[in-house]
């Protein structure tokens, strides 16, 4: 699998088909309801408003299940679509499902990323290992300039 660069089309899932024509902010995260992706999340949603203002969609994708996905967007107030992604075959599409490692154990899971895509459905920046906080700044950022 080849990795994804700026420039390259977005690989296509019903989520972002359903939002063809805007800008979509998508990011992977690695799982509901952990330190990291609940801050991640929060951010996102502390700047939707102004992600709205400058033309932007945000889709959170984890491998997570449709039922916990509502559960987290429920307990945070999430404003955004989270996407059920159970089979990996998004992540796989887009490059983020690797190996990892914890305590010496290897597993595979989501690298957090985040891909800008425009409104051509080509990707215009990419974010890989994503530190979670200050992100949804970063990617406010980049859609200004």
């Amino acid at each position: 699998m080849k990795e994804l660069k700026v420039g390259d089309k977005a690989p296509s899932f019903p989520e972002l088909e359903a939002n063809k024509g805007k800008t979509v902010v998508l990011y992977f995260y690695p799982k509901d309801f952990t330190p990291g992706c609940t801050q991640e999340a929060c951010e996102f949603r502390d700047a939707h408003e102004k992600l709205r203002r400058r033309g932007a969609v945000v889709l959170g994708i984890s491998p997570d299940s449709n039922s916990s996905h509502a559960k987290f967007a429920a307990e945070h107030k999430l404003p955004f679509t989270l996407v059920a992604d159970e089979d990996h075959r998004i992540c796989e599409a887009y490059g983020v499902w690797k190996e990892k490692s914890m305590y010496g154990k290897k597993y595979m899971g989501v690298e957090r990323s985040t891909f800008l895509i425009g409104p051509d459905g080509r990707i215009t920046k990419i974010w890989r290992k994503v530190k979670p906080q200050g992100h949804a700044d970063e990617v406010l950022a980049a859609l200004a300039s």
